[in-house]
């Protein structure tokens, strides 16, 4: 019976055995191309001969192609011609197997090959590794474009913040701060030497604060009086009254091997130094003075400790503050996320130290490994301008401490910083007014 073809039949010798593939419902003209293709991918190209392929019209209606490959004999062992037959039918009866529902006899030998050679197992291994990447391809589809845009958006807000949050609005600008009065050119602490951090138009008052057995507020770095006076005591163990002088020299902290003089030697009390110097800005951690004196807006709470920094705020919440060493480092994560921008910031002083001065003259370990991992390590994470422009753009004001030589003063402004707390508030002041006239001239 004559008619238009129904099937395509492709057909090939191996290894003296005629193998075939039905294609059903396949119209005459593609008939060809079809088999092309299928021929292309099943008959490996044994680089010894040609094809030879033609296209029939059998009776019924069946269309065919034949093609004998010149192929090189199979290096493994595979499926016996007898054995194709009960395969074929077998794997037919699977859904979704071979062309026509089987695999013909080339497919279940190509298949044998690959089970049982080296270069097959690899070849599978491959085709897995292909089907994962694959599978893994819509999540890079949609991560990849996500990740940027954030990456983008994080940008965009850390150089303008104030599209996104309310600036705070200073009191006040500390360019020069004295710490503890300026301990480099008199005695720590004394009011001799917050007079002479006055006279060079100081604009912070760096201070510590301990309270005596009598409940009097003094103005002391240590709690133990062995540095500062030679008595073994703490300052809590005695009433105000008892308190010992000050040593005649005292070594400056942040430069060692340097000391300080002065004709002043008494401790003083804080409500004292209120009462001199009574608008000018100061840091401490002491909350009834001042409320009582008014000073809630010039005075900052300053402290290393969170559990401090939380009973401060407690008792007086108009007062502004820093930032605690804890919340420092959640800054740092916050900034190398990128979330930084999108978080509020409560703090408005940003009071550090200055990288550069560790293993110098700072000595935060006794070991000098530590110091210099240290002194590495932080420069690294903190002195970055892009991090200090954002602060300053929010109203967080960055102060650091404790620089001592015009070197460091060149690096802390060169990065930002709205102010240093130095030991020697004379040498900051003749640096300050030699850039501002040097600005000026310019």
């Amino acid at each position: 019976m004559q008619g238009h073809p129904t099937h395509t039949l492709i057909f090939w010798k191996w290894q003296g055995v005629v193998c075939f593939i039905p294609w059903p419902h396949t119209p005459v003209g593609r008939g060809k191309a079809v088999a092309d293709l299928v021929l292309k991918d099943l008959i490996p190209q044994s680089g010894q001969g040609q094809r030879g392929a033609g296209v029939y019209e059998g009776s019924g209606g069946v269309r065919a192609r034949a093609a004998w490959p010149l192929l090189p004999p199979p290096p493994h062992p595979q499926l016996s011609p007898a054995a194709w037959p009960q395969a074929s039918s077998r794997l037919g009866r699977s859904p979704g197997r071979g062309i026509s529902q089987g695999w013909s006899q080339p497919v279940l030998a190509r298949q044998s090959e690959r089970q049982h050679s080296p270069s097959g197992t690899a070849e599978l291994a491959a085709a897995r590794a292909r089907r994962g990447s694959v599978a893994m391809s819509p999540l890079l589809y949609y991560a990849l474009p996500a990740l940027g845009s954030y990456v983008m958006l994080s940008i965009f807000f850390l150089r303008r913040p104030r599209l996104l949050h309310t600036p705070w609005v200073p009191a006040f600008y500390p360019r020069l701060g004295a710490h503890r009065g300026g301990s480099g050119e008199r005695l720590e602490n004394t009011m001799e030497a917050m007079e002479n951090s006055m006279a060079q138009r100081a604009d912070l008052l760096e201070l510590d604060c301990q309270l005596t057995r009598d409940g009097v507020v003094v103005v002391s770095h240590d709690e133990n009086l062995s540095r500062q006076s030679g008595m073994n005591r703490d300052v809590g163990s005695l009433d105000f009254e008892e308190l010992p002088l000050y040593k005649e020299e005292l070594e400056v902290y942040f430069s060692p091997g340097r000391f300080a003089h002065g004709s002043d030697r008494h401790m003083m009390r804080l409500e004292d130094l209120f009462r001199r110097f009574p608008r000018m800005p100061m840091s401490v951690e002491i909350a009834g003075l001042v409320r009582r004196f008014d000073r809630s807006e010039i005075t900052i709470w300053a402290s290393e400790k969170s559990s401090i920094m939380k009973k401060c705020k407690a008792a007086n919440p108009e007062m502004p503050f820093s930032f605690t060493t804890s919340r420092g480092f959640w800054l740092l994560l916050l900034y190398y996320l990128g979330l930084l921008p999108f978080i509020p910031i409560p703090e408005r002083f940003f009071i550090c130290f200055l990288p550069t001065i560790i293993n110098r003259t700072y000595f935060p370990f006794s070991c000098p490994g530590l110091n210099h991992l240290a002194a590495v390590v932080s420069k690294w994470f903190i002195m970055r301008k892009s991090l200090i422009q954002h602060l300053e753009r929010r109203g967080v004001q960055v102060i650091f401490w404790c620089l001592n030589e015009e070197a460091d003063f060149e690096v802390a402004f060169r990065l930002g910083a709205t102010g240093i707390i130095t030991d020697y508030p004379t040498a900051l002041r003749r640096y300050l007014d030699t850039q501002g006239a040097a600005a000026r001239a310019s």
